[in-house]
């Protein structure tokens, strides 16, 4: 096959970058597009005691999918009917508290149009997102979202294309609008995505990730030197604990410190680890999420932490490949 030639690739992104500035523009429009009608379907979702169900026909409805979708995942129950088989079945799980979204560029999309009447006798709202004002669909809707668009993306203006991308701009507009008036939050987020990166990030405690028990080595202060590496060696924790009588932390001997304490020169026979400890490390609690030990640690640039309860008693350990391991980090 034939290299494409200097003047193809150049037609090739010229038309690209077109196709990018159509689109941008079809958005930008938007906001100068929205009036009072957005506030109102906010309003409508947010008195509603069901669920927004999402409607449309081809890529109209794969748009609604995603507005569907997001809606579900930022505190707005939702979901989609596709309208063709709203009129054979689907209908029933449409009620009256219920209020539907229905997206149409045309706005004369037959399929739509059967359902919407039969929706609006049972009680359930409308909304429609199409581009023509005077559209059948939006005369019918009790709010109307103007998406209209100047022109396709499309050489020939006809595949939906900047439509359809201003279509799905609204439609996240709205969802935004909703999530910041339900005081949506980063937690709210992340029990809608527990499998994600977020949820593990805001969902995973120290506790979860934590070694505890047997796991966590720790010498009395007293102890030798040589006890200190002996219990290091056990764990595998590059450090253990030195704790009192009453398991208060009272210091901490890690790796850095064994390579000081070499350099030192220093008998390990002889030594006691307080003597050599580093006092009054920095600790974490239980509660704290794990997220929040990965940015201690690359804050203070140490590589392991302490756990301890409200009273400064001993109570578990990390280091970095325990956050590795729980994908926090």
């Amino acid at each position: 096959m034939a290299a494409p030639t200097s003047a193809a690739q150049d037609r090739v992104l010229a038309l690209a970058r077109r196709v990018l500035e159509i689109e941008a523009a079809a958005v930008s429009a938007l906001a100068e597009q929205l009036d009072a009608g957005f506030v109102t379907a906010v309003d409508l979702i947010l008195a509603s005691k069901g669920r927004v169900i999402v409607s449309g026909v081809g890529k109209s409805g794969h748009i609604g999918r995603k507005f569907a979708a997001t809606l579900a995942s930022t505190g707005t129950p939702a979901y989609f009917v596709h309208a063709a088989e709203a009129a054979h079945g689907d209908l029933g799980m449409i009620t009256a508290h219920d209020v539907l979204v229905a997206i149409s560029y045309s706005g004369t999309g037959e399929e739509l149009l059967k359902i919407v009447p039969l929706v609006k006798r049972q009680g359930a709202r409308l909304i429609a997102i199409t581009g023509h004002p005077e559209s059948p669909l939006a005369r019918e809707a009790d709010v109307h979202l103007n998406g209209a668009v100047k022109e396709e993306a499309c050489p020939l203006n006809l595949a939906p294309t900047a439509s359809t991308t201003a279509a799905l701009a609204l439609s996240d507009a709205l969802a935004v609008a909703l999530l910041d008036a339900r005081g949506f939050g980063a937690d709210d987020f992340a029990r809608s995505h527990p499998g994600g990166a977020l949820g593990r990030r805001l969902l995973t405690h120290v506790s979860d990730v934590m070694r505890s028990g047997a796991a966590v080595p720790h010498v009395a202060e007293d102890a030798l030197l040589a006890d200190a590496l002996m219990e290091m060696t056990r764990a595998g924790l590059g450090m253990t604990a030195i704790v009192d009588a009453d398991q208060h932390i009272v210091g901490i001997y890690t790796d850095g410190d064994l390579r000081r304490s070499l350099a030192s020169g220093c008998n390990f026979s002889t030594a006691r680890v307080a003597d050599v400890m580093s006092r009054n490390p920095k600790t974490i609690h239980a509660e704290a999420l794990a997220v929040e030990a990965a940015d201690m640690m690359e804050t203070r640039r140490i590589s392991q932490l302490l756990v301890a309860d409200g009273e400064g008693r001993l109570i578990g350990a990390l280091n970095h490949h325990d956050l590795m391991l729980a994908k926090v980090i």
